[in-house]
C-alpha cells in the first residue's frame, strides 16, 4: 500500500562523498544545457532503470522528446554502489508474468550496444547446512560455509553499465541532465515539474529514483529504505582462487544467516557484501559516512568476516571500501505501477539487491506500459 503526502514534494538530492569509493568509474556525463520548458515524457532519476526506460521511450517513439533529470550525476545513487551481481528472478522469486530477466537483459544490452563485461557463469547460493557433494568453497563463517545450490547469476562491472545505457539514451535522442534536483512536482494535467528555479511541464512521467525521493515518487512508507556495504580485495592468484573455490568466477549469496554475497572482479580481486544500515527516513542517505558510527562498525565486522573465512584471505589487502542504497518494498517485491497521484505517471523500484538485471529489463518494460503497448504487472496481489 502506498501512502502520499500530498501533491507537491520537496526532492532533497543526497551526498555520496562519504559512502566510499568503488572499484569502477562512469566515464560518461552529458554536455550541459538549459532545461526544456516542456516535453512529452519526463524520467526522474539517472541510474539503470531512469536510463533504461528513457531509451527505449526514445527508441519506441522517436517523435516525442524525453528529458531525464538527475539530481546529481548518473549512477550517483544506488547504480553506481551496486555490487554488479546480476541474479534472475527478483527477490520475491519468480513473478506472475515477470518471465526471463538474465535473457531480457541481455538481449537488452546486445540491442542498445552496451558493454559492460557481462558474465553469466551462474550463481553459487551458499549454506551452513545440506552441501553440496562437491562444494569448491569451504569457509568458516558462523559454521560451516558451502555451496548448497548452483543458480543462474553473474555479474557486470556497474561503472561500465551505467556509461553504457547512457551513451545509449544519448544516442537516442534523450536529453540528459545532471545536478537537475526537481524540488517540486504538481500533478495537474501536464504534470508540472520545478528545478532549477525552472519549471518543466510534462504530459507523462516516469520516476525511476528507487530509495531516495520518496515522497515525489509516491513511496513513503510503502517501503524501506537501507543502506548496504561491501568492499574489494586486492587481485588473487589463480592458484589462490582455486584454493579459496572461486575458480568457477560464479557469484555467491547465503541463503541464511549472517548474510554474506561477493563475486570476481575481472583484476581478480573479490568484493564482498553484507550488512545494512537502517534509517528512519531516506533524507538519513546524505548524512551516513562509512568511517563513523554504525556504517564503520559493520564495515569493520565485515573486513573482519572476510579475513576469516580462509586461511588464504587472513593478510588480503583491502583496496576499496564502499556502500550504497537499496530499498526493500512489501514481502521483498519490487515497485512497479501507476503513480498514487497521477495516472499519467509511473513508479519502479524497490529492487532489494536484485536491481542490476531486474531494473534494466523493468525499464523497458515501463516505457512499453507507458506508451500503451504492455500491461503492467499486478504483483501487489501476488
Amino acid at each position: 500500500m502506498w501512502i502520499y503526502f500530498g501533491a507537491s514534494i520537496l526532492v532533497e538530492s543526497s551526498h555520496k562523498a562519504r559512502w566510499g569509493h568503488t572499484p569502477w568509474t562512469i566515464d560518461f556525463h552529458p554536455v550541459t544545457r538549459a532545461l526544456p520548458e516542456e516535453v512529452d515524457f519526463v524520467v526522474l532519476g539517472g541510474g539503470f532503470s531512469g536510463l533504461s526506460a528513457a531509451t527505449w521511450l526514445r527508441l519506441l517513439e522517436p517523435r516525442k522528446s524525453v528529458a531525464l533529470l538527475e539530481a546529481r550525476s548518473l549512477g550517483a545513487g544506488a547504480s553506481g554502489h551496486s555490487g554488479g551481481m546480476t541474479l534472475a528472478e527478483s527477490s520475491a522469486g519468480d513473478l506472475p508474468g515477470l518471465g526471463d530477466v538474465l535473457t531480457g537483459f541481455s538481449s537488452i544490452l546486445r540491442e542498445l550496444e552496451v558493454d559492460c563485461d557481462l558474465a553469466l557463469p551462474g550463481a553459487f547460493e551458499l549454506g551452513r547446512k545440506d552441501p553440496l557433494p562437491d562444494s569448491p568453497i569451504a569457509w568458516d563463517d558462523s559454521g560451516d560455509l558451502r555451496a548448497v545450490k548452483q543458480v543462474p547469476g553473474g555479474s557486470v562491472d556497474p561503472g561500465k553499465l551505467v556509461s553504457g545505457l547512457a551513451r545509449a539514451a544519448h544516442h537516442a535522442g534523450v536529453l540528459l541532465f545532471e545536478n537537475a534536483n526537481v524540488e517540486k512536482v504538481v500533478f495537474d494535467e501536464p504534470l508540472r515539474l520545478y528545478a532549477g528555479g525552472r519549471q518543466i511541464r510534462a504530459h507523462r512521467a516516469i520516476f525511476a529514483t528507487n530509495a531516495q525521493s520518496l515522497e515525489v515518487s509516491g513511496l513513503a512508507g510503502g517501503a524501506l529504505p537501507k543502506f548496504t556495504l561491501a568492499l574489494a580485495t586486492a587481485p588473487l592468484t589463480a592458484a589462490q582462487l582455486t584454493a579459496v573455490g572461486l575458480a568457477s568466477r560464479k557469484p555467491f549469496y547465503t541463503t541464511d544467516f549472517p548474510y554474506l554475497w561477493g563475486r570476481l572482479l575481472s583484476n581478480d580481486g573479490i568484493v564482498f557484501g553484507s550488512g545494512l544500515v537502517h534509517l528512519d527516513d531516506w533524507r538519513g542517505f546524505s548524512e551516513i559516512d562509512i568511517d563513523v558510527g554504525e556504517p564503520a562498525a559493520l564495515m569493520a565486522r565485515l573486513e573482519s568476516r572476510v579475513h576469516g573465512l580462509h586461511p588464504l584471505l587472513r593478510d588480503i589487502r583491502i583496496t576499496h571500501r564502499w556502500g550504497g542504497p537499496i530499498l526493500i518494498g512489501e514481502q521483498w517485491r519490487p515497485i512497479f505501477g501507476t503513480h498514487p497521484q497521477s495516472s499519467q505517471a509511473l513508479v519502479f523500484g524497490a529492487y532489494a539487491g536484485h536491481g542490476v538485471a531486474l531494473s534494466v529489463y523493468l525499464g523497458r518494460w515501463a516505457a512499453e506500459a507507458m506508451l500503451g503497448r504492455r500491461a503492467l504487472p499486478e504483483w501487489d496481489e501476488s
